[in-house]
């Protein structure tokens, strides 16, 4: 376990961060935790806020009552705020959210409110600090992802392979594209740090094939690196199939059992890390109450399938696992952006 306490370069790194979102003198910034949020970031993120010259305020929010029939991890569809309309209001008046909730503001019902009231907000993942100050965005990345933003936006069709068997179809036309680098300058901008993905919610009914978790790739909810192989048949976004005679196919069907719930087994969001300086091993190297596992969703070359919460196709659920698999090629209307797990192209 890694010592939390504060420390001055954890301050910069956090202060870099706010530069890079633009936050200055007289920018308000607000800081929404709850009561289990990791203290040590929440105390760095208002010493950085200051630094900065910001007007800083706390929002804390008791952690909800757990409503689900198993452990809920790494989401992004936090429940903390329970749609109360005072803390809703004075986060959309922010210049600048903090998000620092456990499970993340990103899939949150309130999201969109607080976004239409001229905040921006930007994700703190719940990992120690170290990781974070490893992982301060770097400005260079941007126009790389906004580059596969802008392929993923007017390509019609994914297409995922792998030698381990993933062969996957994927409509991404009419999807909802995103993707982020790790801060958030602009009013309205989502993003998260650690960063470095780009990716997309299909329409309904826009996901077929069969995806393999091969030996090294990650099941993220998990915090947990796949030992023996796991073959997901999918059918019109639904995993209709969990094949596999190890651990990790059987941890896989008895954690999305528990949920009793069908669109647990949907697709949630697709696409592929551009981060070079996250690293695969991270999740080896920290205890699991150090990690959330985002630098993983973000190194460069990987494909990330995830089931759960897709807005776009009408469905929500709190039921989630994030997938990133190595080594697959990931090609839009034929071409490939990442080739046996490397970027290619105006991407590398």
């Amino acid at each position: 376990m890694l010592a939390e306490r504060i420390e001055e370069k954890w301050i910069a790194a956090f202060a870099r961060v706010l530069e890079l979102s633009a936050i200055g003198p007289g920018d308000v910034v607000a800081i929404l935790s709850e009561t289990q949020s990791r203290p040590v970031n929440v105390h760095l993120a208002e010493l950085a806020a200051l630094r900065r010259g910001a007007r800083a305020f706390h929002l804390i929010v008791p952690t909800p009552h757990v409503s689900a029939p198993v452990p809920v991890r790494s989401t992004g569809a936090s429940e903390a705020v329970q749609r109360l309309a005072p803390v809703v209001t004075a986060l959309a008046a922010a210049t600048l959210v903090l998000d620092l909730t456990v499970e993340g503001m990103l899939h949150a019902p309130e999201l969109p409110e607080i976004l239409d009231g001229g905040a921006r907000l930007l994700m703190v993942s719940n990992e120690h600090p170290e990781a974070l100050e490893r992982l301060v965005p770097d400005p260079a990345l941007e126009p790389k992802v906004r580059a596969g933003i802008r392929k993923l936006r007017e390509a019609t069709e994914m297409r995922v392979t792998s030698p381990a068997g993933t062969d996957l179809t994927v409509r991404v036309a009419g999807a909802r594209v995103g993707g982020g680098w790790g801060y958030a300058a602009r009013p309205g901008q989502v993003s998260h740090w650690p960063g470095g993905l780009c990716l997309c919610f299909p329409k309904a009914g826009s996901v077929g094939g069969s995806l393999v978790l091969a030996p090294g790739d990650a099941n993220l909810t998990f915090k947990r690196y796949v030992e023996t192989p796991v073959r997901l048949v999918i059918d019109e976004d639904y995993v209709t199939a969990i094949e596999g005679d190890g651990l990790d196919a059987e941890l896989f069907r008895s954690y999305i059992a528990a949920w009793g719930d069908e669109d647990a087994y949907a697709v949630s969001h697709v696409g592929w890390g551009m981060n070079p300086k996250a690293c695969w091993e991270a999740l080896q190297l920290y205890d699991k109450g150090d990690t959330n596992g985002t630098e993983l969703r973000a190194f460069a070359g990987n494909f990330l399938y995830s089931t759960g919460a897709n807005e776009t196709a009408g469905r929500h659920t709190i039921g989630h696992f994030d997938l990133p698999l190595r080594h697959c090629t990931i090609a839009l209307d034929g071409v490939p952006i990442v080739d046996c797990g490397r970027l290619v192209g105006d991407l590398a």
